[in-house]
């Protein structure tokens, strides 16, 4: 009988097409389908994660052979369950692993240290998540460590090296903070470890100059080597960080200090809007601010009907004083957060310097460089939905000339 689900581990010659517009839908298809086919291993289920499968430590038999594995010397290895065997394995192989800290709280890298004459059930505990925290010592951003090979995990991967991980960004920033430190360059590879089914295509308009590519992909069926071309990151793009997570972070506020020093631009994600946004205030008299209770509430799914006052449009009252490169998202919808706004933003190339959140069902600014700027967003954002509303996208000046 054919085969005729979405995804095949059986025939390696076709995978999956991924048809999702956005990084989020190609996520959620790979959540569902091993969800569905009882693909998935604990823990599950494997939504919002790097998934765990069955299979995975077949896998992971793959990296001795690979040359870049013979010759590593260090090897840095991702956290997550379905690189267990991974880091047993680079052990077991007398070399050096070091593990990120989870969501990197309280420094980059752990170096798992086993105790002498350790067993192989013994390494194999220093493996899992509670090994790490018995079993290791933080390594400082003055330790001049050089990592000769990286493995980190991934939702979806195509066999061109563009990889989509959770959406949470650490895989990436952790990558860009190695550079950062001089830890790794761009002749370093990267390897990723999935099921089968995880071999997608994914559109490269997707992939932003943050995103970390991949130079290997293992399968419990393949060894694929991807041959990118495209660059990995340079280093930490600092307007990409926002405030919050440099407080979350203490040793990204280290090299942020570090790079300041050096003379680099440091400049984090609003911080510019925020500086026009101190001026901007003088402008307008304190009797002129409009609460958020004020303002009507369109109807859900619906275009605000007001489009001729600013006023009933959300904007402030010194919309008049806002730059030409603001941009008005309206028609969001009643259960509407700010974050799944970001993410859609972000996984359709919009960077805003700024995003003025005004709360559900009330339109959202995004602030930009440049009215070119603007206009590429504006493109980029048509048809842009969140829940089952279309996104209405405009720019302020625009608004102004109704």
């Amino acid at each position: 009988m054919q085969n005729t689900t979405p995804f095949s581990f059986i025939n390696k010659t076709q995978p999956f097409v991924a048809i999702g517009v956005t990084k989020q839908d190609i996520r959620e298809k790979i959540w569902d389908y091993m969800e569905s086919q009882n693909l998935a291993d604990f823990p599950r289920p494997v939504h919002h994660r790097i998934p765990n499968f069955k299979g995975a430590s077949w896998a992971v038999e793959q990296p001795p052979h690979l040359r870049e594995f013979k010759v590593a010397r260090t090897i840095k290895v991702n956290p997550d369950a379905p690189q267990k065997n991974t880091r047993f394995c680079i052990l077991d192989s007398h070399k050096t692993l070091l593990v990120p800290t989870p969501r990197l709280r309280t420094g980059l890298f752990n170096k798992i240290i086993p105790p002498p004459g350790a067993t192989k059930d013994i390494l194999r505990k220093c493996a899992t998540s509670q090994g790490v925290r018995n079993y290791s010592v933080p390594v400082g951003l003055d330790s001049r460590v050089l990592v000769d090979l990286v493995v980190v995990g991934s939702v979806a991967v195509s066999e061109q090296g563009w990889r989509i991980g959770k959406g949470e960004g650490y895989a990436d920033l952790e990558y860009a903070m190695m550079v950062s430190m001089g830890a790794v360059c761009e002749e370093t590879p990267v390897v990723t470890v999935v099921h089968d089914c995880q071999v997608v295509d994914i559109p490269e308009a997707l992939l932003e100059d943050h995103d970390l590519t991949v130079d290997y992909v293992l399968t419990p069926t393949r060894v694929i080597m991807t041959g990118c071309r495209r660059p990995k990151p340079k280093g930490i793009t600092w307007c990409k960080i926002s405030p919050e997570m440099l407080e979350r972070i203490p040793v990204l506020r280290s090299l942020r200090h570090r790079e300041q020093q050096a003379g680099k631009d440091v400049t984090l994600h609003g911080e510019q809007q925020h500086l026009w946004e101190a001026g901007s205030k003088h402008t307008a008299p304190p009797s002129a601010v409009q609460r958020p209770q004020d303002a009507p509430q369109p109807v859900e799914g619906s275009v605000p009907a007001a489009c001729s006052s600013l006023h009933r449009e959300g904007l402030p009252p010194n919309a008049a004083a806002l730059p030409a490169a603001t941009i008005h998202v309206s028609n969001l919808p009643a259960g509407a957060r700010v974050s799944e706004l970001k993410r859609a933003l972000r996984e359709r190339g919009a960077t805003p310097l700024h995003l003025t959140w005004q709360g559900p069902r009330r339109p959202a600014l995004l602030a930009f460089r440049d009215l070119a700027a603007a206009e590429q967003a504006i493109t980029c954002l048509q048809g842009l939905r969140l829940g089952a509303s279309t996104l209405q996208v405009e720019l302020v000046r625009q608004l102004r000339d109704k």
